[in-house]
């Protein structure tokens, strides 16, 4: 009786330390949150604050003025952000899915390896790197600036982020699912286009948009590869403008004016992310988008 008596005290006492660590953590994680929120909330006031006043018809459906003009717009830069970041996806999330799941499935086979290892260069390697090879490649090769560059330049980047969350959201999957439609005599593309993706597809949903994000903000590749134009897109043998080579050029102009406008670009920028990350979820959230299983 005293041994069950002493038992049970130690019991409760290791749960209450677990419930004491637990509330700890939780705190923890919240202060961090809130760490993390106020830098970033203070960059989203400061380019609301300086770019609103930026806004308006004209500047967002015109090409750019006269340098020190107070007249004009970034319709352009809008056109080509959105061309290059449809083709972009439209190479980077293909390749970047297919990737993923040949990991997952292959894990331990020695291709799997090597692409992994090249997935986590090309994740920590300078996007300008990234630029300067596709301008040797293929602007220097076709002889002139394309959105065609500037869109593999920056599917180079969102591959190796969507391989990896797509492995990493399959890997959360319990492998009881796979064994379950095992036991049915399902092949194994069905078990893994129609289970486990399914499954998965939040987590790999969060890693295209963390990579549509980041190549939404990238200049370096750009200005090796799309160099700028003022001018609407018009064929795939010419420069394009973007918001970012808009937002560095803005940056360089010592006029007030130009300054204003560059803000301007920037809060257009956060906006154009923001509905694009809301459109595609809404997207996948819908019947359109469900995968029947």
């Amino acid at each position: 009786m005293i041994q069950k008596n002493e038992y049970e005290k130690q019991f409760y006492k290791n749960i209450r330390c677990r419930l004491i660590i637990n509330k700890i953590i939780n705190i923890c994680v919240i202060l961090a949150v809130v760490f993390a929120l106020i830098p970033l909330g203070s960059i989203i006031f400061e380019v609301f604050k300086n770019g609103i006043t930026a806004i308006s018809i004209e500047f967002l459906t015109e090409v750019p003025g006269a340098i020190g003009a107070k007249n004009g717009g970034i319709g352009p830069a809008i056109q080509g952000t959105l061309l290059i970041i449809l083709f972009s996806s439209l190479i980077g999330i293909p390749i970047g899915l297919f990737s993923g799941i040949f990991l997952y499935e292959f894990h331990d086979r020695k291709l799997a390896r090597i692409i992994r290892f090249v997935n986590d260069v090309f994740m920590e390697l300078p996007t300008i790197i990234i630029g300067i090879f596709t301008f040797l490649v293929i602007v220097l090769t076709l002889g002139y600036f394309t959105i065609l560059a500037g869109s593999f330049a920056l599917s180079l980047i969102m591959i190796p982020i969507i391989s990896k969350t797509t492995e990493e959201s399959l890997k959360m999957v319990p492998m009881a699912y796979k064994e379950a439609g095992t036991a049915l005599g399902l092949q194994n593309w069905i078990i893994s286009i129609k289970i486990i993706m399914v499954t998965a597809k939040k987590g790999i949903l969060n890693g295209i948009l963390l990579s549509v994000a980041r190549i939404s903000g990238e200049t370096a590749p750009l200005i090796m590869t799309t160099l700028g134009s003022s001018q609407f897109f018009h064929s795939f043998n010419s420069p394009i403008d973007s918001l970012p080579l808009r937002i560095w050029r803005f940056s360089l102009l010592p006029y007030d004016e130009a300054q204003t406008y560059g803000w301007g670009s920037a809060l257009v920028l956060i906006f154009i992310i923001i509905m694009i990350s809301i459109i595609i979820r809404y997207a996948f959230n819908t019947r359109l988008f469900k995968i029947k299983t």
